[in-house]
């Protein structure tokens, strides 16, 4: 089965991947969850997904992330379109940008499109914080990754600070925020890429990144992360307020 939720208007795009999500988990409560994007993205791992069963007949659900702005990745993935339809397997196609001719294909196969475009989108959108005005349109949420990783929690902060503004889920900054904890634990005893299982790329900036912290205070994160994530799951505290106070407190 093939989902396709695309358009500029990202914020609304992902909180509509957000809600198919939760439903197919309610759904399909013993499927496995995979997220490629260019950081992971391997064709290995899409045949794998493809074409495997799951034990006990497991289903997968795949999130395809920004993957078709890629040229190579496009390529590589147009041709198993009709097999992400086919597929027993859930694949969910998210983009902000694509070429006609490639959202030609991509419709033909899919089995629900949702689309998601700004209105007045040359006028930008702006807010103004006491470190200066921000154009949203501008903003990537990866961004906070790589300030993380370079430990500038100003600039942390400011970001975190657009991400309410757009009111992207503050679940989902917290996961990205993990994902880079995760790839700097990955690159941590690792003497290269290979041997961490990432990009090149994705392994450098993790080694860059790990200047900036002892391995102790990476647990410490880590473990305050998944804290503030499980207490307020429970609504014992604010997840919003918990984890900017962990931001300011890097």
């Amino acid at each position: 089965m093939l989902y396709l939720i695309h358009g500029n208007d990202t914020q609304k795009a992902r909180g509509k991947l957000k809600s198919l999500l939760d439903l197919l988990f309610v759904k399909k409560p013993n499927a496995s969850f995979f997220k490629l994007d260019s950081d992971n993205f391997n064709e290995g791992k899409i045949d794998e997904l493809l074409y495997s069963q799951g034990l006990f007949e497991q289903k997968y659900i795949v999130q395809l992330d920004s993957l078709f702005e890629n040229k190579d990745y496009s390529k590589f993935l147009e041709g198993k379109l009709e097999d992400f339809k086919k597929s027993d397997h859930i694949f969910i196609v998210l983009e902000d940008k694509i070429n006609k001719p490639v959202l030609k294909k991509i419709e033909k196969n899919a089995d629900k499109i949702q689309e998601f475009i700004l209105k007045n989108e040359s006028t930008g959108r702006s807010f103004t914080t006491r470190n200066g005005d921000f154009n949203i349109n501008d903003f990537n949420i990866f961004d906070v990754a790589t300030c993380f990783g370079n430990r500038n929690k100003k600039d942390l902060w400011v970001l975190y600070q657009k991400t309410k503004v757009r009111n992207i889920p503050t679940e989902e900054v917290s996961g990205i925020l993990f994902w880079q904890l995760k790839v700097m634990f990955q690159s941590l005893n690792s003497k290269n890429a290979d041997e961490a299982g990432l990009k090149p790329f994705v392994f450098n900036k993790a080694k860059l990144f790990l200047k900036k912290y002892s391995e102790q205070e990476l647990v410490k994160i880590s473990s305050d992360l998944v804290g503030i994530y499980h207490n307020a799951r429970r609504g014992l505290c604010d997840f919003d307020l918990s984890l900017e106070k962990l931001i300011l407190e890097l």
